[in-house]
């Protein structure tokens, strides 16, 4: 199993970004999540990013929402997305790192849930809705059992909220670059480059881009920023209509 840390080392010096494919998993089925999940590395994907179907998820606009509500639909835990993890390992080592909210970690249990997160294969944890001050129990879990945190900066976070999310991140830190849900649109402009130097040098660790990322040439934009690319809405989007993903994926491969 490849780790987070060794896919941002694989670009180092190759001229090329470290492009990260978010989809949910169980939409339609957890069998299609497989099948999509090879096709994703395939095409050029470096890491994997697994949504956890949730009933309420606030990060998330539309697009995601009701793929959430569809994977809910089939009845979709965090404990098959667990179970999922561990079987797609016999077919891949790509880094996978689940994308939940912390409701569902705190009734799995902290602990409990780290354990078996890292025993099922995941390498990393994004929880949009737990900030750095709160997460110390899940941080030392982690930290403990050689999980991944991942915590999220946005273009109205300050110097200070950059040194937590710094201290508290390990794999990379994930930079929100809108002030709203998934799926809306992005926009680059000289306070965005501002931010994302600042959080380069007080970190000093990989910067990924996400929400808004919908085009190749919109993720071209921003792998001249960031150490590496996340889109999502747009191979959901894809995903609910139906719609192969290679195609489309290759194109943000290339243009990263």
């Amino acid at each position: 199993m490849r780790s987070i840390k060794e896919a941002f080392n694989n670009i180092k010096g190759s001229g090329r970004k470290a492009l990260i494919t978010y989809i949910m998993a169980g939409d339609p089925s957890l069998n299609a999540t497989k099948k999509h999940i090879i096709a994703l590395e395939k095409s050029g994907a470096d890491i994997i990013e697994l949504g956890v179907p949730f009933s309420d998820p606030l990060a998330d606009g539309p697009t995601i929402q009701r793929a959430s509500e569809r994977a809910l639909a089939k009845k979709i835990t965090l404990r098959k997305v667990l179970g999922f993890v561990a079987e797609i390992r016999k077919a891949t080592d790509i880094p996978i790192i689940l994308m939940t909210y912390y409701n569902p970690v705190f009734k799995f249990g902290v602990e409990k849930f780290v354990r078996a997160a890292v025993t099922a294969g995941v390498n990393g944890i994004i929880v949009p809705d737990l900030i750095p001050d709160e997460a110390g129990d899940l941080i030392r879990e982690a930290r403990t059992h050689n999980l991944d945190t991942i915590f999220l900066l946005a273009p109205t976070s300050t110097p200070e909220r950059i040194r937590k999310a710094a201290r508290a991140s390990t794999g990379f830190i994930y930079y929100v670059s809108i002030t709203g849900t998934t799926g809306a649109k992005l926009l680059i402009d000289p306070r965005m480059r501002k931010t994302l130097n600042s959080i380069k040098n007080i970190s000093g660790k990989p910067l990924a881009v996400g929400f808004g990322i919908s085009t190749p040439k919109e993720a071209s934009s921003v792998s001249l920023l960031a150490d590496g690319v996340i889109v999502g809405s747009a191979i959901v989007k894809l995903i609910g209509e139906g719609k192969k993903v290679t195609k489309f994926v290759r194109s943000l491969r290339k243009a990263v």
